[in-house]
């Protein structure tokens, strides 16, 4: 494992539940960035090319995820576009998994216009589902996955993006691949429809997602529910039970938001627990308040996280960790250091304290 200088200063604020708790500093290293600009959480994944281990990230700019490799994040090369056969409205690719045959399976970001809402250039986004046989090159589009219920948008809102929808999430397998465990934004029009929701998919599921996700309302996994023709059914999906509730809504008559958003989980191999970093609006423009922590010992069930705590004041979308070590540290894996990125740019390592 290869940790970059550090320089004797440590930032942001103790990150600290309480007795027994895992805390987090943060510690200025020299920066890193991601090749190819970026507007979501950026997965990595490290594949054998030739006989070599090399680690490779897709970055998302303005529905076109691009991707870069290299020996590791020091030596990245630069960011190259990928073939899609893009749903409207463009993907942003935020997650991805590797199956133990070589597949890629990508869970995206896609955002449909909200064409229901006059003279309005704001958007619906949903999750939808891709896989790739060549390392991310080309993707074979698998459908969506999940999106909100009917008529949960607000028309008149004072969010800058989106009228409602979900998205801006990140996945983890669990440690028996049996299901991937989806962390999402809820932007429902309703206020209790708001904030962190959870969504889980059968792994075995994963060629033929569609209509396969359950969502965790009121304590229990509720299936989606088919309508239409049973030859191409359309697919309702119910609304989540937030783990993490906004306290101020996104739709209200004035601007300002209390809400988390962009959860972005990596399992620390150093804590033997799961770790959330989100970033919490203060307004409808997504201005950051903070990016905050919170930890949970397994994926089942979504009410283990705990509270989450403030690391740092401010802050930019996206925070994500990469892990360190080679072969095996990404987004979704790390250990006791890792890097702290925030729109694809590190200026800090994060040290995890028992």
């Amino acid at each position: 494992m290869a940790i970059a200088v550090l320089l004797d200063v440590s930032v942001g604020l103790d990150a600290q539940n309480g007795a027994g708790t895992p805390r987090v500093e943060l510690r200025s290293a020299p920066a890193l960035e991601l090749p190819g600009e970026v507007d979501s959480n950026s997965p990595a994944v490290w594949d054998l090319v030739g006989g070599r281990n090399l680690l490779f990230v897709m970055t998302s700019m303005s529905g076109q995820p691009r991707r870069a490799w290299g020996r590791d994040l020091t030596s990245l090369g630069g960011a190259r576009q990928v073939e899609f056969e893009s749903p409207d409205g463009g993907v942003w690719m935020e997650a991805i998994l590797q199956d133990v045959d070589g597949t890629w399976y990508g869970y995206f970001h896609n955002e449909v216009p909200a064409t229901m809402c006059r003279g309005t250039t704001k958007v619906l986004p949903r999750i939808g589902a891709a896989r790739s046989q060549d390392r991310g090159a080309t993707w074979e589009l698998l459908g969506v996955i999940l999106e909100a219920p009917p008529r949960t948008y607000d028309c008149t809102t004072e969010n800058t993006y989106f009228v409602g929808g979900v998205g801006d999430f990140s996945v983890q397998l669990d440690p028996d691949s049996q299901d991937v465990y989806f962390f999402y934004s809820l932007y429902l029009r309703s206020p209790a429809a708001q904030g962190v929701g959870v969504a889980r998919l059968a792994w075995a599921d994963r060629d033929a997602p569609s209509g396969k996700i359950m969502i965790w309302r009121n304590d229990a996994w509720i299936p989606a529910t088919a309508f239409g023709p049973r030859e191409e059914p359309r697919w309702l999906y119910p609304s989540a039970s937030p783990i993490f509730p906004a306290a101020e809504s996104w739709h209200d008559d004035d601007s300002a938001v209390d809400a988390f958003w962009g959860p972005s989980v990596h399992w620390n191999t150093y804590l033997s627990q799961y770790v959330m970093l989100l970033n919490r609006a203060k307004d409808g423009n997504y201005r950051s308040e903070g990016i905050y922590i919170s930890y949970s010992p397994s994926l089942d069930p979504p009410t283990e996280w705990s509270a989450p705590v403030k690391i740092l004041n401010g802050g930019a979308w996206y925070p994500q960790v990469i892990g360190l070590d080679t072969g095996s540290g990404t987004d979704k894996v790390a250990g006791e250091w890792a890097r702290f990125y925030m729109m694809g740019t590190s200026h800090h390592l994060l040290h995890f304290i028992k």
